[in-house]
């Protein structure tokens, strides 16, 4: 099983989109891991969206529909105000 996810930068309003098979661990590396990444700078980040799938090839057709114009338009204007209605943000 593969985990497609969305994570959301508030302070400064990133957005960071990847997949993984563990997801749990790999928000922890997000948010709290050592080594010297993208999302190092933009602490802390929440989780605002996930896609479950079953195949790793599934998992990167679905990465790279959110990483395009359409898909980043999706998180913009429809994710972020949904978890702000929420109180989620």
């Amino acid at each position: 099983m593969y985990t497609v996810y969305v994570l959301y930068s508030e302070p400064h309003n990133q957005i960071y989109i990847g997949y993984t098979s563990n997801l749990i661990q790999r928000i922890w590396n997000h948010n709290f891991g050592s080594t010297e990444s993208h999302t190092k700078k933009f602490r802390p980040w929440k989780v605002i969206y996930t896609d479950f799938l079953q195949t790793k090839s599934e998992a990167l057709i679905r990465e790279k529909q959110l990483k395009s114009f359409q898909g980043r338009k999706f998180i913009r204007e429809v994710q972020i105000p949904l978890m702000n209605e929420i109180g989620f943000l």
